[in-house]
């Protein structure tokens, strides 16, 4: 599938499946405004966890991405599901009894996913995403897996993931060209070819006090991570006309740059403060030059 996907950060409990469908509506109304409806056919919906503990804004409990698909799917007909499932605090069963719910009810691939920032790699009874890839290749028949190009040794992290079984990757948010060389080099270095899921996103005014962009994407000691978020902190301080030229421009380079690397392409559009109109505006600036299948 040539996918775009856009990410439906799950609502509150306390907002429930009214706020879903709230939700689900407004983002079918902006895709038909800006000549999208067609073109995104599929939700990436997130499992939020309360270990994210340092998280700028408290967390609140979530809605699980199993109901929150079940109520937005009767409101996009035709949209595929993907959704984020943490791994490493459930046993086996349990996974199996979780990944058979969420296939049943149409879900059609599923990132396996570790411990937060917070934590160890290790930390948790349950099962470590690798292993989980490994364990559940019958089961889960499309198995992602989260791809953080400015990360020390992700490209050795990368090739094990798709030693152990994972199909496609959905990338951090991108707001270098950093991915373009990572591609490079991990295809130069393995085989594998999973599809690389593209991740972008706007960056409202909001994020100059709330920060959440930011601490997406930390890294603490990493320099590339740190001018990532000078530069988000530079866009979230410029209205859409000054920010949505660089950001254009950054699409335009990481598209170029990948597209020729033998790995199939698609894009995640995430705006980690709510569905907006700007920025609906500049991804379907975004699919007017690139879109996979193109």
């Amino acid at each position: 599938m040539n996918r775009i996907a856009l990410e439906f950060v799950p609502p509150t409990v306390e907002g429930g499946v009214d706020r879903v469908k709230e939700n689900a509506q407004k983002l079918r109304e902006l895709s038909r405004s800006f000549g999208m409806e067609d073109r995104v056919n599929s939700l990436v919906i997130p499992g939020m966890i309360d270990e994210d503990d340092d998280r700028p804004v408290p967390m609140q409990p979530r809605m699980d991405p199993l109901d929150v698909w079940k109520a937005a799917a009767p409101e996009l007909p035709g949209l595929q599901g993907l959704c984020t499932q943490v791994t490493s605090f459930l046993d086996a069963d349990q996974l199996q009894f979780r990944f058979q719910n969420l296939l049943e009810a149409g879900i059609e691939g599923v990132v396996f996913v570790g411990v937060p920032r917070t934590m160890t790699d290790g930390d948790g009874d349950g099962v470590s995403p690798t292993d989980a890839l490994a364990r559940f290749q019958e089961q889960v028949p499309h198995r992602g897996v989260i791809l953080i190009p400015t990360r020390a040794d992700e490209i050795e992290r990368f090739g094990f993931k798709c030693e152990q079984g994972a199909t496609f990757a959905l990338t951090q948010l991108l707001f270098s060209d950093s991915i373009v060389r990572f591609l490079a080099d991990f295809a130069d270095r393995y085989p594998h070819r999973p599809e690389i899921l593209l991740s972008f996103g706007y960056v409202p005014q909001v994020e100059t006090r709330l920060k959440i962009i930011q601490w997406l994407i930390q890294d603490p000691g990493n320099p590339i991570a740190e001018k990532e978020q000078a530069f988000v902190r530079r866009l979230a301080e410029w209205n859409l006309k000054e920010k949505k030229p660089l950001l254009l421009d950054l699409y335009r380079r990481i598209v170029d740059g990948v597209r020729e690397r033998g790995f199939p392409l698609g894009v995640h559009f995430e705006t980690p403060y709510g569905f907006s109109k700007p920025a609906f505006d500049l991804f379907a600036e975004m699919l007017d030059y690139w879109a996979p299948g193109d």
